[in-house]
C-alpha cells in the first residue's frame, strides 16, 4: 500500500525509515504534481534533521534518476568504458574546472556527458558558465548524444527528460537552508550522473571556507556516502577529497572565469593550484576509462594535449556543439563590467588566510551569484587576479581586481574582499590540495 505525501512526511519527521517503494512514490508525485513545493520543503527539512540510511539514500537516488529517462549510448559506437562523468561538490570559483577538464579528457579519448546544475549560495555552477557562453541549458536526448559524438564532451542541466525531480528538489533546497544535507547532496549528484548513462564517475569533494563541507571530516562523510551509494547503484566512482579553503583559481563570476578558462587552455596563464587539481582528476578519469595504465602516464598524455592545443580545440568544439560561441576575442565574447577597481594590500605581508565564503557572498552582492534561485546572474561582474594563501604581497599591491558597473558597487565589494583576506608578518605555507581519495572498492588513500 502506497503512502500519501503527508504520511511519508510524518514518518520522516519523527525519524523513521522510509521504504524504497514509499520514496519512489513520493518522487513520482513530484513529477505528477501530487506533491506540492511545500511538501518537498518539508521532506528536505526532515531529511536534513534526521538523515537517511544508505538504503534510503540509494532509493532516493534511483527514484530521482527514474523520474526521467536514462541516456542510451548503444548504437553510437562509443566504447562504454570511456563514458565517464565528472562532478564537484562546489566551491567559490570551482565551477570553471569542469570547462577545462571536460575538453582536456575528451582530447585524450574520453567521452564525457555531464549533467550539472546552477550555483547554490556562495558557489557558482557549471550551467551558469555554459549559459554565459550562449549554450543551450538542456538538450533533447538525441541532441545530447550528438554533441558528445561531435566534441567528446557536453555539459547540460537537468531537463524534463533527464532527472527532472532533481531540479524541483534542488530549487527547494536552496531556499530552505537544506543545501548541506549529505543524503540530499548525494542523491542530487548521483541521480544526474546515472541519468547521463555514464559508466563511471570521478569527483572532487571539497571542504573549507570556499565549499559547503566545513572540514575534512565532513568531506570524508560526504565522500563515503557518495561512494557507498554509487556502489549500491553499480556505478564505479573515485572521490578525491580537496582542501578548498580559498578561491579556486584567480577569478570569480561568469565572464571573468571564462577569461580564465581560455587563458588556461591556450597556455597564457595556468594557476598552479588549479592545474594540479585538473591534472589529478583527469588522471583518474583516464585510468578509469582504460586510456592510461598509471597516474604518471596519464599526466604525460594530459600535458601533451594541453600543450599541443588539442584541449583548446575540443573546448571550442564543445561550445559550438552546445550552441554557443568561443571562437572570438574574449573581451568581445565575454565583456567585463566597465569599472575595474584594484583591492590594495594594506601593508607588506604574507597571505595567511582567505575567507572564500565571504568573498563569494561579496560577489553575490555584486550580482555574480544568486540570493534566490529565481535571481538572474550578471555575467559581467566578479573579480580577477585573486591572491592565494602563501603569497607574498607588497604594500599597495593588488589582492585582486573587482569588476562592477558602478564605483560604489565596486568599492563595497572591495571592502568586503579586503576584510576576508588576512595578512601575516611571518611567511606562510600554501594550503594542501588533495588530502584523501576514496573509491568504490573501499580503498582510501
Amino acid at each position: 500500500m502506497s503512502l500519501s505525501p503527508a504520511q511519508l512526511l510524518r514518518i520522516k519527521r519523527d525519524g523513521g525509515e522510509l521504504s524504497a517503494e514509499a520514496i519512489a512514490g513520493f518522487v513520482a508525485g513530484i513529477g505528477s504534481g501530487d506533491v506540492s513545493e511545500g511538501q518537498i520543503g518539508a521532506f528536505t527539512m526532515a531529511v536534513y534533521q534526521h538523515g537517511m540510511t544508505p538504503a534510503e539514500t540509494a532509493a532516493l537516488t534511483l527514484a530521482m534518476r527514474d523520474s526521467g529517462g536514462v541516456t542510451d549510448w548503444s548504437g553510437t559506437g562509443l566504447p562504454p568504458r570511456t563514458l565517464i562523468e565528472k562532478h564537484s561538490s562546489g566551491g567559490t570559483g570551482d565551477e570553471k574546472v569542469s570547462l577545462i577538464l571536460a575538453p582536456l579528457v575528451a582530447a585524450c579519448g574520453v567521452n564525457m556527458p555531464m549533467i550539472s546544475a546552477r550555483g547554490l549560495g556562495h558557489t557558482g555552477g557549471e550551467i551558469d558558465l555554459t549559459e554565459a557562453l550562449g549554450c543551450a541549458l538542456s538538450l533533447e536526448p538525441e541532441a545530447f548524444r550528438q554533441a558528445v559524438l561531435a566534441a567528446g564532451s557536453c555539459i547540460i542541466g537537468p531537463s524534463p527528460r533527464l532527472a527532472p525531480a532533481d531540479a524541483a528538489i534542488y530549487y527547494v533546497r536552496d531556499v530552505t537552508a537544506t543545501v548541506e544535507s549529505v543524503p540530499l547532496i548525494t542523491s542530487s549528484i548521483l541521480s544526474k550522473k546515472l541519468a547521463s548513462g555514464a559508466s563511471g564517475l570521478v569527483m572532487s569533494v571539497n571542504y573549507g571556507s570556499a565549499a559547503f563541507m566545513p572540514d575534512s571530516a565532513a568531506a570524508l562523510d560526504l565522500a563515503t556516502a557518495l561512494v557507498s551509494t554509487a556502489e549500491l547503484a553499480g556505478l564505479p566512482m573515485v572521490a578525491q577529497i580537496v582542501c578548498l579553503d580559498e578561491v579556486m583559481g584567480t577569478a570569480v563570476g561568469s565572464n571573468p572565469q571564462l577569461h580564465e578558462v581560455l587563458a588556461f587552455l591556450d597556455g597564457r596563464a595556468r594557476d598552479a593550484r588549479m592545474l594540479d587539481l585538473v591534472m589529478s582528476l583527469s588522471a583518474d578519469i583516464l585510468i578509469m576509462a582504460g586510456l592510461a595504465g598509471s597516474t604518471a602516464k596519464a599526466r604525460e598524455v594530459l600535458a601533451a594535449r594541453l600543450d599541443d592545443g588539442a584541449a583548446l580545440d575540443r573546448f571550442r568544439r564543445m561550445v559550438a556543439a552546445m550552441g554557443g560561441r568561443a571562437d572570438g576575442a574574449p573581451d568581445e565574447l565575454w565583456p567585463l563590467a566597465p569599472v575595474a577597481l584594484r583591492v590594495p594590500a594594506p601593508a607588506e605581508g604574507h597571505v595567511a588566510r582567505i575567507d572564500a565564503f565571504a568573498v563569494g557572498m561579496a560577489m553575490v552582492g555584486l550580482g555574480a551569484g544568486r540570493r534566490l534561485p529565481t535571481d538572474s546572474i550578471d555575467n559581467m561582474v566578479g573579480l580577477t587576479g585573486m591572491v592565494h594563501v602563501g603569497d607574498d604581497v607588497a604594500a599597495g599591491a593588488p589582492l585582486c581586481t573587482i569588476h562592477a558597473h558602478t564605483q560604489e558597487a565596486a568599492q563595497a565589494a572591495a571592502d568586503a574582499v579586503a576584510a576576508a583576506i588576512t595578512l601575516s608578518d611571518h611567511p606562510t605555507e600554501p594550503l594542501p590540495l588533495i588530502t584523501g581519495r576514496l573509491t568504490t572498492n573501499g580503498a582510501l588513500s
